[in-house]
């Protein structure tokens, strides 16, 4: 039990840094003027608060341009809670069902064909890469993402370690994963770096996700920043 309530902390701090590496990351791409987004598994809505969703941030950061944002999700209960807080306030933001891991259907989407603009540049946030188990689909997803978007996007992903966790905690961080996201698949960084092979990464590169571009607004890993047990990384499509 005590292995567990040490545990339990790890992943409350873990979920707090991916909220806080999400917002930077679409306030960073909406301050280069990215004004389209397509944010793939973020859970929308819940861990943000009213007025501080991720359209939220970024119609903040571009200041006079409205974006238009597209949430993809395969969770009927998140899907159900985001189409009746979001889509009814909001005529430039569309929730639609869909999974990374049928990328094809995905980008075929009849909304994310006619609601975005595909001949300008887009971001693509790859959020739900633990249910990606196959590392050669890993890559073809990239692939088929950077075939599809216009010049001058970028795709952002992010990806789950135990890098970082004490060998002590490793059981009962492994039970937890198994109870809350089973199938979630863990990579090391030596891992993630041969699936980002080929990318232009966005400095400072494949980092623990506090340590992209630490605004600090942050509250979560800022003086550790592994135990957010992600590693993150922005990519510039040619």
């Amino acid at each position: 039990m005590r292995r567990y309530d040490q545990a339990a902390p790890i992943t409350t701090t873990a979920a707090r840094a991916v909220l806080q590496y999400l917002r930077r990351v679409v306030r960073h791409l909406a301050g280069a003027g990215v004004d389209q987004f397509v944010i793939v598994g973020s859970g929308v809505p819940s861990g943000l608060p009213p007025g501080g969703q991720l359209h939220d941030v970024a119609r903040d950061a571009l200041g006079g341009p409205t974006p238009r944002v597209v949430y993809v999700e395969s969770d009927p209960m998140v899907l159900a809670g985001a189409r009746a807080t979001i889509e009814p306030i909001s005529d430039l933001v569309r929730v639609v069902e869909g999974d990374v891991g049928e990328i094809d259907e995905l980008l075929d989407d009849r909304v994310l064909q006619t609601f975005l603009d595909w001949d300008r540049p887009m971001a693509v946030l790859l959020l739900s890469t633990y249910s990606l188990n196959d590392d050669e689909y890993f890559q073809y997803v990239i692939k088929r993402i950077r075939q599809a978007v216009p010049e001058r996007s970028y795709l952002s992903l992010m990806q789950t370690t135990f890098d970082a966790v004490p060998a002590e905690l490793l059981p009962a961080i492994h039970d937890l994963l198994a109870m809350t996201l089973p199938g979630h698949a863990i990579r090391t960084r030596e891992e993630v770096e041969a699936l980002l092979d080929g990318l232009v990464l966005v400095d400072p590169g494949l980092v623990w996700v506090p340590d992209w571009r630490p605004d600090g607004h942050d509250t979560a890993c800022v003086q550790q920043p592994s135990a957010s047990g992600n590693y993150g990384a922005v990519a510039a499509i040619p």
